[in-house]
């Protein structure tokens, strides 16, 4: 070679290339002569082959053509030979792979080869950095290489990294918002699919291959979850940290979940929301995994916190709280002497302080307060022992029906203690509402409107995250008939919604619950709710839009409903019919 950095990358292993055949060109004295010795030097060199090489000219099979056919078979022969050895195991393998990237690597420029030569890498296990080197320098290689072998470069390159996660994750919030959102679909419930299932998702599986079995990857991908949930406060990254975690578990990767020690607890609580249960045997695992967390690995409970702040374990947790506070009812028993019930609680507390622990760094276990066990749930069981008398009481005969309802007159408020909890506890706040969906999943109407009444009062305006919105609104457009009535709509509307009217997601969910019951909706009230929901320039682009479809959707169906007007002409001949007389008249 005349240089040590060649113009061609088929010159750096010695085989002729375009500048070698421009010098012979322009220092021959027969041009012909010369293309036909370049292309006997560079041809394939097998003698059996060359009296065929005129008998395709006369076909008019191009050179070119034959010899990329020739190049793309080898190609994959030797592919498929690379693969094998890559197959095997040991020293000897290691050593035939990298004398073959020796030889090959040269040519990775040329896109014809290139496969060759990213297949010797995907094999290697550990690639020397010039050649990773090479990779990142160049775009076009780097977009080519196999994920196998970016993870060797992603691992001391967080930046390219983050590059490369970013899209994923502004993808899975994106859907799991479109979920939440969507108003033209309301038979996709937020919490409907099982764990497995939402970890099948593509985001997740791509992150899951993304980070192989690479440890540090791993620990990567969790850094910029616990950034982005401190930067936004979006709890649904507390969700993908879960299901990545369990993804991981379901392709059996080793490496990673014998080092993660949130796998066990994570493991043991996906399969209580997969089977919507806790039982004794697994409360006591979750419970051992809390108090057994070591001194100076105090740390941990941040990523147990935002598996527990995950929403889907939220729900769970809360869901299953309400369902031992019926049994407890039913069985004359008390919140304090239910183990299981003292846990979910815990769990809940942990989960809700997960982004205050972590920003502040912090790693303490939050204490329950005693009195939301002692004062706050007896409460809460007193609302419902009220709400199960007064269901009871419209199925009885008349008589004996005025003598319960004179018996629940006097509880019709929600109890002081129910009011005030939801105000200071997270906790209490969670399980208020979480009563609110369950007295709404039984059209519980007067239950409904009673709890309404306090909830825009929670914590934290926690009564006004979406996950709640979401399943609330859910649950109302299947009550469209209870919206005849002027009472239920001041409810729901003015005591609630409206409190919450300055946040952009409660707009788009009550444009939600809108778009499907506003027919049943008095005319007064749906002219004062589109006011009221108008947007302003603070809004998003999609409450705007959402409400320009809404307000066309209502216009289009009082077209239809409006009688259409009868132009009268007065010159018809009908006109000029003389009346008739009385039918008394005419006897």
């Amino acid at each position: 070679m005349s240089s040590s950095k060649p113009d061609f990358p088929l010159e750096a292993v010695n085989v002729h290339g375009p500048t070698y055949l421009k010098n012979a060109l322009l220092s021959c004295t027969d041009p012909m002569k010369a293309i036909e010795q370049f292309q006997l030097t560079n041809g394939i060199l097998l003698p059996s082959l060359r009296p065929m090489l005129p008998l395709l000219d006369l076909h008019g099979v191009r050179r070119l053509d034959f010899h990329t056919s020739v190049v793309e078979e080898l190609r994959e022969k030797l592919i498929t030979h690379i693969n094998e050895i890559g197959a095997k195991t040991g020293p000897e393998r290691d050593k035939k792979l990298n004398e073959l990237l020796i030889k090959s690597f040269p040519v990775v420029k040329v896109k014809s080869l290139r496969p060759i030569v990213m297949c010797i890498l995907r094999n290697i296990p550990t690639i020397e950095d010039k050649y990773l080197k090479v990779l990142v320098r160049d775009r076009e290689l780097y977009e080519d290489t196999d994920t196998e072998v970016k993870r060797q470069i992603w691992k001391d390159n967080q930046s390219l990294f983050g590059d490369e996660v970013s899209p994923l994750l502004s993808q899975y919030i994106s859907e799991k918002e479109n979920i939440l959102f969507d108003h033209q679909n309301n038979t996709t419930q937020f919490f409907g699919p099982s764990p497995k299932v939402r970890r099948q998702g593509d985001v997740v599986q791509k992150l899951a291959h993304m980070i192989g079995n690479s440890v540090k990857l791993y620990d990567m991908v969790l850094q910029f979850l616990r950034t982005l949930f401190l930067r936004t406060r979006n709890v649904h990254y507390c969700t993908l940290r879960a299901e990545l975690l369990m993804a991981l578990h379901d392709l059996e990767v080793q490496d990673i979940i014998s080092v993660d020690p949130c796998h066990k607890f994570t493991w043991c609580l996906d399969a209580c929301i997969r089977e919507k249960n806790v039982d004794i045997k697994r409360s006591r695992e979750l419970q051992g995994f809390l108090d057994n967390v070591k001194r100076g690995q105090e740390q941990v409970l941040g990523d147990l916190s935002m598996t527990l702040c995950d929403p889907y374990a939220i729900n769970f947790l809360a869901t299953s709280a309400i369902k031992i506070l019926h049994v407890l009812i039913n069985n004359d028993g008390l919140p304090r002497e239910n183990q299981i019930l003292i846990l979910l609680l815990r769990m809940l507390a942990l989960g809700l302080s997960a982004w205050v622990m972590i920003d502040s760094q912090d790693f303490k276990e939050p204490k329950l307060d005693s009195q939301i066990v002692t004062k706050f749930m007896p409460a809460l069981m007193s609302l419902i022992v009220d709400d199960q008398v007064r269901s009871l009481s419209s199925k009885l005969p008349h008589d004996e029906r005025e003598a319960a309802i004179t018996l629940i007159e006097h509880t019709g408020s929600v109890p002081d203690a129910v009011e005030a909890y939801i105000q200071e506890s997270p906790v209490a706040s969670i399980l208020a509402m979480y009563y609110t969906i369950h007295v709404a999943r039984l059209k519980d109407k007067v239950g409904l409107l009673r709890i309404l009444t306090i909830l825009a009062n929670c914590k934290e305006d926690r009564a006004f995250e979406d996950p709640f919105l979401h399943s609330l609104v859910h649950l109302l457009i299947h009550m469209p008939e209870e919206f005849i009535a002027p009472a239920f709509c001041t409810g729901l509307f003015d005591e609630f919604f409206f409190a919450g009217l300055q946040r952009d997601n409660v707009t788009r969910h009550l444009l939600k619950l809108l778009w499907y019951i506003h027919p049943k909706l008095p005319s007064n009230r749906t002219q004062t709710l589109i006011k009221a929901l108008q947007p302003t320039h603070q809004h998003g682009e999609k409450v705007h839009v959402l409400y320009q479809s809404l307000q066309e959707k209502i216009n289009s169906q009082q077209q239809e409903e409006s009688p259409p007007d009868m132009d009268i002409d007065v010159n018809s001949p009908l006109m000029n019919v003389p009346t008739p007389a009385p039918y008394h008249q005419t006897i």
